[in-house]
């Protein structure tokens, strides 16, 4: 019987690909952050740093790049999935594939826009929505002082991810409106299933 989650013999495995993904303001990054304390030490568990073209504002630990330098890179296929969003590139850089077919688990931040693709380039892709009520959303943002994402409302921006992003069985849903705490736990314990499953 196939697992959840699973798309069938194709793709990269046997491990586990956890993407990460959200609406901005939604707290992906602390609930990551809170996992990767929860795991510190355990090789099967890795967490994907990005590469990102803008600098790091100690909001996520990110490889910073210039864009030449992110499509120099690109063009030469070092990264598994990139995209374009809120005015930068971001990349997950294609050595965690090593690990996916070593049989560990990865987690990564990713975008709503290669869902689909990292479905169809990972045998086992389970997504985790962190979401937020759109108020918080808007709150979180302004918070961040991230003008590049002002200019875009907090509600249509989160139906959006719901809208393109269907969950499937061995996906979750995290609302991150209480303490930050909750929500990773339920990252923890995801993880942990996976974890179970795999040994």
């Amino acid at each position: 019987m196939e697992e959840a989650g699973r798309l069938g013999d194709g793709g990269i495995g046997p491990g586990v690909f956890v993407g990460v993904l959200g609406p901005s303001g939604a707290g992906k990054d602390t609930v990551i952050e809170l996992a990767r304390a929860a795991f510190a030490g355990n090789p099967d568990v890795v967490f994907v740093r990005r590469v990102v073209t803008r600098p790091s504002d100690g909001s996520e630990d990110h490889l910073s790049a210039t864009p030449e330098a992110f499509a120099l890179a690109e063009a030469s296929g070092a990264f598994a999935l990139s995209w374009h969003a809120h005015g930068h590139d971001y990349g997950l850089p294609v050595g965690f594939e090593r690990d996916i077919r070593g049989g560990k688990v990865v987690v990564a931040n990713i975008s709503r826009s290669v869902a689909a693709l990292a479905r169809a380039r990972y045998r086992d892709t389970r997504l985790v929505h962190v979401t937020a009520p759109a108020e918080l959303l808007a709150a979180r943002r302004a918070a961040r002082h991230r003008a590049s994402e002002a200019t875009e409302g907090g509600a249509s921006r989160a139906e959006r991810v719901k809208v393109a992003v269907a969950l499937r069985p061995g996906d979750i849903e995290i609302v991150n409106d209480r303490e930050p705490e909750a929500a990773g736990a339920r990252l923890v314990a995801l993880l942990r299933s996976l974890l179970a499953r795999e040994g």
